[in-house]
């Protein structure tokens, strides 16, 4: 038996930031989604990594760890503090208290595991030979958006069949083969820590290290929008961090290279964001002459989305992890 099919040592990470409710609920999901998978000489640990300088989840995450052993599960309740503040900290802190283990799956505290979810990451990634194995993200709303939000599709999110191969992905549905990456010497980018986009910089250098990364779309998390989150300002502005992230990575990823390299880069970014932004701009027109809400939503999308790639490619971030 290889290796690969051996049973690996898994840890899932939960990063958190004062978010006791929504710890609260996906903790003991996690804690579940573990033991239904555990098998003989297969350990599966939980962690949760605290970005809150004064470490606010810390009792609640002791307190569940030590009811846990009291009742003697096999599954562990492990607490980390980073304090250094920014999402690629926090990560980087799940990459080294992970070093033990073969398998590191990411997921968001304000996510919910559906059901099977980690025991189908675990099956694509031993079915596929690959470093990594990304799942779908599905949204719930605590309000429903407007029509507008609506018809725009911000929330819309990709699906494909499992085992196509992708060449990008975020940390919100995330299973990383751990040998790999440190073969590669990966980690992620401190640089983006508050601006984010630290996840498409890793992904990315991962996939041109020639780490495969395909998909599972059986492994369907529920991400849990709050009434925040679903305001026409915020989609937008969501929209434009997404091309944002997409011009600072591709720049970023060539920091190594020469000067004429990195200026085509630029030039050629620029060039496609202006394109949707134009595109955008007469899409957003055109709905608002004919009333189609959603041509205009849908332009203004492509607008913001394109703005965000020519400001990344030269050098500015929208920082939407910055607190205060």
């Amino acid at each position: 038996m290889s290796v690969r099919r051996a049973s690996p040592q898994v840890v899932i990470a939960v990063l958190t930031f004062r978010r006791p409710d929504d710890l609260a609920e996906v903790l003991p999901a996690l804690v579940e989604q573990a033991r239904s998978v555990q098998a003989p000489g297969m350990r599966v640990d939980v962690l949760v990594v605290d970005n809150d300088p004064q470490g606010g989840a810390e009792p609640f995450v002791r307190g569940m760890a030590d009811d846990h052993t009291r009742i003697g599960t096999s599954v562990r309740v492990r607490y980390e503090n980073e304090t250094v503040p920014g999402i690629s900290a926090a990560r980087n802190c799940a990459l080294d208290a992970a070093r033990d283990a073969r398998l590191l799956v990411f997921i968001d505290d304000d996510e919910r595991p559906g059901p099977g979810w980690l025991a189908d990451l675990l099956a694509t990634y031993r079915s596929h030979d690959c470093a990594a194995v990304v799942g779908p993200v599905v949204s719930r709303f605590v309000r429903e958006p407007d029509l507008w939000v609506r018809a725009g599709r911000f929330f819309d999110r990709r699906r494909m069949p499992t085992g196509t191969a992708v060449e990008v992905a975020a940390t919100n549905n995330l299973l990383l083969d751990l040998d790999v990456v440190r073969r590669a010497g990966l980690r992620f980018d401190e640089a983006f820590g508050i601006s984010g986009g630290d996840d498409t910089m890793f992904t990315r250098q991962l996939h041109a290290a020639g780490g495969r990364m395909v998909w599972c779309d059986e492994a369907v998390v529920t991400d849990v929008v709050p009434t925040s989150r679903v305001t026409r300002r915020w989609v937008v502005l969501r929209a434009l961090s997404s091309g944002n992230s997409w011009g600072t990575t591709s720049v970023a990823l060539l920091r190594g290279a020469g000067v004429g390299r990195r200026l085509r880069t630029r030039v050629q970014l620029t060039g496609a964001g202006a394109v949707r932004v134009v595109g955008g701009l007469a899409r957003a027109a055109a709905g608002t002459l004919a009333g189609s809400a959603g041509h205009q939503a849908r332009g203004v999308r492509t607008l913001a989305r394109g703005a965000g790639m020519v400001t990344g490619a030269w050098g500015w971030s929208y920082l939407e992890y910055r607190r205060g």
